[in-house]
């Protein structure tokens, strides 16, 4: 068992904390210190060693563990109504998002234990009453005594931002009462940061013990606070991945061209936000963090992206590091962006429900136990990403499927390609088509014309579903498919409900199934039938299979139109759909047109009628 020996901090009368020993000329005004970084170091150590603990620091009193002379913002009078906890929980929220507490260290100190209260959690869950039990049993002997690091703690950053060296002393010992109460947590980055923030408005180590406690314990449906586990926190940077795929398609443009591992990038967005953040701002995100839950997270990260991508030359990151310029550009934030402007911005991104978004982390989740994660896993045993030195093609080049790559969903991208389907080895047969491809979810959809363009499709659907509509044709897929060019200009064109989610509002249960739209006539010119105001398409579902992330049934669309996906009858295939077919295909597979259409708002991919040169169909190879 690795163990780590923290030495106390040497804190300066200095205004800031910095993260790392900083380089000549650098800017150290970062409002934050990491254990692990000068002036207070980890050293990994053998079984034997521990470190000190010292026991004198327990205490009461207001910010009885912070080093003033450090703490970014001046004390001001809170401007908090007297009846704040007692408001809507909208308004709430926005008090919250605004600042309504965010000039106010006593305000804080009073109201995050409140806030923590209100938070559903699991019956028997650990209090202060508890932790001054085991802190006694712990440290109550000795006036120093040794205990190892937490395992859980293993390769994340333990920020301790404006504590001072007794407060420093408190975190280690709440983090280690944290490992004996709760030997279920595996790998947590998120944890010791938060332990941190709570502890400067804690007026004890008890109080910031029950908060951290009740957080971990939390129960609330579709809104956890922590992740707990290897598992569920790469779960949560593939949800980041993809969220960040959809929201800040240049930022992740940038990053693909940039970046090996795309999946490697993302993986530390966590890490963007704390200890990256400085204090000032990694405070204002714990006001709504406390009251949102992880959601909050991915909002903020998502709009750190949006303003980065706007902070880097029009030359692009070639030769960079992209992992140090996110990490510099995060600690550097102020330089760029207010902390009220960046909360604006992040909840300006229309994200969809924090229910999709569940549904898209447990889906990630699933992807990851096939590969062979578990839940007491603390870090992976083998690379996850997808190696493209050995992808050949006649389609695209393995440079152009790595963006391809980087576009589909993270769950589907951690498995390698495997050519299902190609008319240079197979044949000129939609038949043959069909009998490749079916078994096979999701699939990849290349075509290169005669005149050299090369365009495509992501389809989420199997396409043996064709069949389940009898022998009415009806569309079919979920909001996931999307359509896209590589030559001459790379781009992706979505589900327009993810541009526009305001189109769709969430079906009551009692309208959860509706006919399924029939598609309309490959390579035809016919227009939509009339419409119900609202339509739902249902997905049959398989038993034991988890509710797909965006799948149709889950929303009331506008119109039919708004979802048309994907296809196929003995005639050809049809991809996307209202006001014309963003894709179309005949029977011989040699014929194609694309035009505009609803359901993806997309331009035609090529030429508007052209001839297939070479169509491939790629689909992943299970572990």
């Amino acid at each position: 068992m690795l163990q780590l020996r923290l030495s106390p901090p040497r804190c300066p009368g200095a205004a800031a904390c910095p993260m790392a020993e900083p380089a000549a000329g650098e800017d150290t005004g970062t409002g934050r210190e990491v254990l692990g970084s000068s002036p207070i170091t980890i050293v990994v150590t053998s079984e034997a060693d521990t470190w000190d603990i010292d026991t004198s620091s327990l205490g009461l009193g207001c910010g009885p563990f912070v080093d003033w002379d450090k703490m970014p913002e001046p004390e001001q009078p809170a401007q908090i109504p007297q009846d704040v906890l007692g408001r809507p929980p909208k308004e709430l929220k926005r008090l919250a998002r605004e600042g309504c507490w965010g000039w106010s260290h006593a305000g804080r100190a009073r109201l995050y234990p409140r806030l923590i209260q209100q938070v559903s959690c699991r019956l028997v869950t650990p209090d202060a009453l508890v932790y001054r039990d085991v802190a006694a049993r712990l440290f109550g002997k000795p006036s120093v005594s040794s205990h190892p690091l937490p395992e859980f703690l293993e390769g994340c950053p333990v920020p301790t931002y404006c504590l001072s060296p007794r407060g420093v002393t408190a975190l280690k010992k709440i983090l280690i009462c944290v490992g004996a109460l709760f030997p279920d947590i595996t790998h947590s980055p998120l944890l010791p940061a938060l332990a941190a923030l709570l502890l400067h408005y804690s007026e004890d180590e008890a109080q910031c013990f029950e908060s951290i406690s009740r957080l971990i314990a939390s129960n609330a449906p579709h809104a956890a606070y922590i992740d707990q586990s290897f598992l569920a926190h790469q779960a949560s940077c593939m949800t980041f991945g993809d969220l960040a795929s959809k929201h800040c398609p240049a930022a992740h443009k940038l990053i693909a061209g940039a970046a090996e591992n795309v999946l490697e990038v993302y993986s530390e967005w966590l890490s963007w936000l704390f200890p990256g953040l400085p204090f000032g701002y990694a405070v204002r995100v714990l006001d709504v963090f406390l009251l949102e839950g992880q959601k909050v997270l991915y909002r903020i990260a998502l709009a750190l992206l949006r303003h980065f991508r706007l902070s880097v030359a029009p030359a692009g990151l070639q030769g960079s590091d992209i992992k140090a310029e996110l990490q510099a550009f995060a600690r550097n934030i102020a330089e760029h962006v207010t902390v009220d402007k960046l909360l604006e911005r992040a909840f300006g991104i229309r994200l969809f429900s924090r229910k999709e978004i569940w549904l898209l982390q447990m889906a990630n989740r699933k992807a990851l136990v096939e590969r062979g994660i578990t839940v007491v896993q603390r870090r992976p045993s083998f690379h996850l990403a997808v190696d493209m030195q050995n992808f050949s093609s006649s389609t695209v080049t393995a440079q152009e499927m790595r963006l391809v790559w980087s576009w589909i969903p993270e769950r589907f991208s951690l498995f390698p390609p495997l050519l299902l389907f190609s008319t240079s080895e197979d044949g000129c047969s939609l038949q043959r088509f069909y009998t490749c491809c079916e078994g096979y979810e999701p699939t990849v959809l290349l075509i290169k014309t005669t005149e050299g363009e090369v365009c495509g499709a992501f389809l989420s659907s199997d396409w043996s579903e064709r069949k389940k509509s009898g022998a009415t044709s009806g569309f079919f897929g979920t909001g996931e498919c999307f359509v896209f060019t590589v030559r001459p200009e790379a781009e992706r064109y979505e589900w327009v409900l993810i541009k526009k989610p305001e189109l769709a509002k969430a079906v009551p249960r009692s309208r959860q199934r509706s006919p399924s739209p029939a598609p309309e006539s490959p390579l035809g010119s016919s227009r939509d039938s009339p419409s119900p105001k609202h339509l739902a398409v249902p997905s049959p579902q398989r038993r034991a299979r988890l509710s797909p992330f965006l799948a149709i049934r889950h929303f009331l669309l506008p119109s039919k139109t708004a979802s048309m996906f994907m296809a196929g009858s003995r005639d050809g295939i049809v991809i996307g759909g209202g006001g014309g077919q963003a894709l179309s295909l005949d029977a011989s597979l040699l014929w194609g047109h694309t035009e505009r259409c609803e359901t993806f708002d997309n331009p035609p991919l090529c030429r508007e009628h052209f001839q297939v040169q070479l169509l491939e169909v790629w689909g992943f190879r299970s572990a």
